[in-house]
Formats: C-alpha cells, structure tokens, sequence
C-alpha cells in the first residue's frame, strides 16, 4: 500500500532554451553565478516539499557540469543545511557516488549528518555512470568490472564501520588499518569516530541494469532499491521487481512484490492528459537529450543519439517522445483523478508497494516544480497517505 512519497532532483539549474531544438547538450557552458543558483532551487523545492509533508527530498551526486544538469557535488553537506531550514522532511542521498570517495570519509560524513540532523539524512550509495565525473576522481568506470569490484569493497568497509564497534578490513583496495605502532601498542583495529545515532543504517541503492549479481549484493547487506529517476531511469519493469522479491526470499526475506524497493515516477498534472503532454515535451526532450547518450534510453541506434545532439537533426530522427513514456509507464500525466487512478493500478500491481518518487524531470523550471508538487501534494498525495489511517469499527 503506497503510503509514502518523495521526490527526487538531480541539480539541473533553469535553462534559457529547452527541447531537441534548443542549444545542444554540449554547448551549454553556464557562468559560475547560475550554476550556483541550483542551491537556492534545491531551498525552494525542499520547502515545499516540508510544507506539504511529502517524506523525502532526494538528490543526486554530482560533478564538474558546467553544462548545468546536475550541480550538486556534496550530498550530505548540503543535506545538514536542508534539514536546518526544514521541520520533517529527510533529505535523501541518491547516490553518494562510492567510487570518487575514500569509504571511511563517506562514512564518517553520513555518521555526522546523522547525528546533526538527527536522522533526517537518508542514506544512498552507486557506482556511477559518468566518465568525466569517476575517472577524474582517480576511479574505474569504463572498465566495468573493475568499478563494481571497487564498489563492493567500498561498501563492505562502510557497512563494517558502521555496525562493529571496531573493525579491521584487508582487501584488495584497502588495508585498513595498516600494521603500524601506534602509542606504545601495535595497531589492529580501528573505531569510526562517531558512528551514525541510529542502527542498522536505512541505506539505497539504485536497480538499473537489474543484474543478479547486484541485486544478491544489496540483499546481502540490507540495502533496498530504487528504480525511477536519474540513474535509474525508465521505470520498473515486472521482471526485475519479480527476481528482487525472489533475491529477498531466498535471503530468508518474504516480501510481497514491491517490498524493500522505491519506484520513481515522472509526473505532470494538467486538466487533461493531452495538456499535461503538451506542457511536458520540452522536458522530456530536454532531459532525453542529457540521459540517452549516457545509455538510459534503451533501443536508441547511434545515429539516432549522434542526431539527439545535433538541433538541426534531432526532430527527424524518430527519437521517443513523451507519448511513448506514458504508454511505458514511467510517465504520469492528466488531472490529478486520473493520475490517482494511475498510482491506484500501481499498488495494485505491487502490493508491497509502500513509497514512490513523484517530480520532474531535468530541463524543468523551478517554477514548474515547484507548482507541481503543490498540485501533486494537495489533491493526489492526501488520497494514499490516509489509506493507513482508516478507522475499524470496534467489535461490539
């Protein structure tokens, strides 16, 4: 039963043009003092989002987009800072990037925030999908293989620090701590310093390709999912919800089908559902024209991603459109009763169903956003959050 809602926004700044017409992706080179303004966007959207008690405020990890889709480079920081200016709303890490970090800092950041927002910080860990971004960092990211096992290491150190009082770890890529003296004693062991206030530590990760060998890992160490929304665009998909309750079961966890997962939904209310589209396209293409190279529309042929950055191709080259995204699922457009009835059929056919992510794509305008979630949070939000709360008549 979906009961709880959040939201997720990667950090695109406003644009001055959107849409495949518009300036190409990698023309975009956006001075200092607007990419800066993603903040103060970030402010405005969780604010709304406080005030009309949606659960979760997610953002993502990025870095280095002078192009400004993604501008948010320190999660957790800018976490501490957001749950100052708000009374309830978490503030989710989707997805402290492991492999650009040294996982003993990244736990002792979430540790901190934990405790400072007493916690209100949600934490989130992923591999990665940018080259400029990983490799910069001095990590593996074309090299797939290589990335994953980094990864893992990474989060086996974190997951050691966070649960055992003091801990030693020696792998591959970490030898922690190294066999030095230390104060007379020989050191062995180490203790994170401080360990987060709240355990075992509530930690996503995201479900994109949906391999078996992933999805065994996260189970492994109790982390749940989450498909929808930045990196894990394109909506859920039976199969790979089916094999993540069979991954659970086989854990020793039953769960209906939809239990330990958040999916994520792009939305966008309007008095029809041709209006809602109409409103929508630029930002859909906008946001296609940021994800498709990056490989999160499947079935693109290259010509067809060589012509998405190309303006004077790109609308005859038989892209998807917004249409294609609502007939798949993974958009929901119209008045806000129809776009219930969407989410209805959705807890129906994921029973263990409990939160999903409902925003905007990137390339849509603060205004927009923030005009949307008002919508979605006032005659859509309240229809599901108060199916909990029915009242059963006392036996006479």
């Amino acid at each position: 039963m979906i009961t709880r809602f959040g939201s997720l926004f990667a950090g695109h700044v406003d644009f001055e043009d959107i849409g495949l017409d518009a300036t190409a992706l990698n023309d975009r080179w956006l001075p200092d003092e607007h990419l800066a303004t993603v903040f103060d966007k970030a402010e405005a959207i969780a604010g709304v989002m406080d005030r009309l008690d949606y659960e979760t405020f997610w953002m993502a990890e990025h870095h280095f987009q002078r192009e400004g889709y993604e501008c948010i480079p320190n999660l957790m920081l800018f976490a501490v800072h957001l749950a100052h200016l708000t009374k309830k709303l978490k503030i989710g890490c989707g997805f402290n990037i492991a492999p650009m970090w040294n996982p003993l800092r990244m736990a002792e950041d979430y540790a901190t925030a934990d405790i400072l927002t007493d916690g209100r910080v949600v934490f989130g860990v992923g591999r990665g999908y940018h080259t400029r971004e990983v490799e910069t960092f001095d990590a593996p990211i074309i090299d797939q293989d290589a990335n994953r096992e980094l990864f893992e290491e990474q989060v086996e150190v974190m997951f050691k620090a966070f649960n055992e009082r003091s801990f030693s770890h020696h792998g591959k890529h970490y030898n922690i701590p190294p066999d030095v003296p230390y104060r007379g004693y020989d050191l062995k062991e180490i203790t994170l310093v401080p360990r987060p206030k709240y355990l075992p530590v509530e930690c996503y990760q995201p479900v994109v390709g949906g391999s078996q060998r992933a999805m065994d890992f996260m189970v492994k160490h109790g982390i749940k999912g989450m498909i929808g929304g930045g990196a894990a665009a394109g909506g859920a998909t039976m199969d790979v919800v089916r094999r993540w309750r069979e991954t659970l079961a086989k854990a020793g966890k039953e769960t209906e089908l939809g239990g330990d997962l958040i999916i994520g939904f792009s939305i966008h209310l309007a008095d029809t559902e041709e209006k809602a589209m109409s409103e929508a396209r630029l930002f859909f293409e906008e946001n296609m024209k940021m994800f498709a190279p990056l490989g999160f529309f499947h079935g693109l042929s290259d010509e067809q991603i060589v012509a998405l950055g190309d303006p004077s191709r790109a609308r005859s080259a038989g892209l998807p459109s917004i249409e294609d995204g609502v007939r798949a699922g993974s958009w929901l457009c119209g008045p806000p009763e129809l776009v219930a009835e969407k989410i209805n059929n959705i807890q129906e056919m994921y029973p263990g169903l409990t939160q999903i992510n409902v925003g905007s794509v990137v390339g849509t305008p603060q205004k927009v956003i923030l005009e949307q979630l008002e919508w979605f949070g006032k005659e859509v939000m309240p229809q599901f959050k108060n199916q909990g709360n029915v009242a059963v008549p006392a036996d006479n």
